[in-house]
């Protein structure tokens, strides 16, 4: 602990599986993969809330997503945050890491909440570049009218780069994947704790600076990585925005949550290996 951190109250961080794709290793790097092993997508979202505050990372996305883009729904991201004490109604503010389907899809369950987005996530997905359908794929038409329909109801907080939520709570801009993607740093009883949301997809990406394919700006990508190093406490305090191992590594909060939620705040299992060691084993 620092003096400019030891005043800050400690957030509770919960990463949410609620999803879940199969892909193999060669879908998941910018030059493929020699192996033909699989490298299975999972879906999150996050929760940070201590006594003063209350943000939910991200949305996920509903059933008729799922089935229309082909991944297998665990659970209702709603009634899963409900599980945790987490009433969607009533939640005040939403981290938007970009606008991606699988990240602002049930937008809708939170019709009090504020949603803090880049200036240049909105402007990325509302110009020009959705004229090519290669990026304009991974958004959905009604999820980016809805937003809009959201700022015009004054519940969208633009952010131009990294900005401080509240103490203890930042948001910073990486982009690469998206023009706009932002990560978000918390500070947690163990540290400062880094969700890179698709500015890492699973551990290896940043671990081999080996990128996820779907990108549109490689160099602001690859420098993200340095980014997340430098935001975080250690390489332990990084958490990928897709990775499986990611509920291997950190415990439930109580054992009904056993494959549904982990706790972040909490120091990770040393066993489980670094993942681009245990990705050489497999091969």
């Amino acid at each position: 602990m620092t003096p400019d951190t030891q005043h800050l109250e400690p957030f509770e961080l919960l990463a949410l599986r609620y999803a879940h794709h199969d892909r193999k290793r060669r879908d998941n790097f910018i030059d493929g993969d020699p192996h033909d092993g699989s490298m299975p997508l999972d879906y999150y979202l996050w929760v940070a809330r201590n006594s003063q505050a209350t943000y939910v990372i991200d949305t996920g996305f509903d059933a008729c997503t799922a089935q229309k883009r082909g991944r297998t729904l665990l659970c209702d991201p709603g009634s899963a945050l409900q599980s945790l004490g987490v009433e969607p109604a009533t939640v005040q503010d939403v981290i938007v890491t970009h606008l991606h389907y699988d990240h602002i899809g049930n937008f809708g369950l939170f019709p009090k909440a504020n949603f803090h987005l880049q200036d240049a996530e909105m402007a990325y997905a509302t110009g020009r570049c959705m004229c090519s359908g290669r990026l304009r794929h991974p958004y959905e038409v009604e999820h980016i009218t809805g937003m809009i329909r959201c700022l015009y109801q004054e519940r969208v907080r633009f952010h131009q780069g990294d900005a401080t939520l509240t103490p203890g709570l930042s948001v910073h801009l990486i982009g690469g994947h998206t023009l706009g993607l932002q990560c978000v740093r918390v500070w947690t009883r163990r540290g400062w704790v880094v969700l890179a949301s698709d500015a890492s997809h699973h551990y290896e990406h940043y671990e081999t600076g080996r990128p996820f394919p779907n990108l549109v700006r490689l160099d602001d990508m690859i420098a993200g990585y340095d980014k997340l190093r430098a935001l975080a406490s250690s390489g332990d305090h990084i958490i990928p925005g897709h990775d499986p191992l990611v509920m291997q590594r950190y415990p439930a909060p109580s054992p009904q949550f056993e494959g549904l939620c982990v706790q972040l705040d909490l120091e990770p299992h040393k066993e489980v290996p670094l993942a681009h060691l245990q990705s050489a084993e497999v091969a």
